[in-house]
């Protein structure tokens, strides 16, 4: 047992002395927390952009699909990340105030959605068009 002990002790220090002193994969290592990094960034973008799709969701009877259609929309018009969008979208729901850029497209892709919506209605069997 005390060989298996010394084997694990001596496996660490080469695995160490490879790593630090082989330049290549120091830089393997660093590529790998810059894309970690990257990853985790993402991640935390993606809860926020799926808490600002249920608000809109919630606020506008549409689907996963036409909600993040939505946020995607009003990205494009304000030229900002989609998680820029999203949290100001949480932001406001929370009380504080949207962007003025971002309000008006927000209003004008609701407006837009909501036209295309009322469209559609009309066209479906069984409702009557006023």
């Amino acid at each position: 047992m005390h060989r298996t002990t010394v084997l694990q002790e001596d496996w660490w220090k080469l695995r160490a002395e490879a790593t630090w002193g082989n330049p290549a994969t120091g830089e393997d290592v660093e590529v790998l927390r810059a894309q970690n990094d990257q990853l985790r960034r993402a991640l935390a973008g993606r809860a926020v952009i799926d808490q600002a799709r249920g608000m809109v969701m919630v606020l506008t009877p549409c689907t996963r699909g036409a909600a993040r259609g939505l946020l995607v929309n009003v990205s494009r018009q304000c030229d900002s990340k989609l998680p820029e969008v999203a949290a100001a979208v949480v932001a406001a729901w929370e009380g504080k105030p949207l962007p003025d850029r971002m309000e008006r497209a927000l209003r004008r892709t609701l407006r837009d959605f909501h036209a295309q919506g009322r469209r559609c209605d009309m066209r479906r069997p069984g409702r009557s068009s006023r």
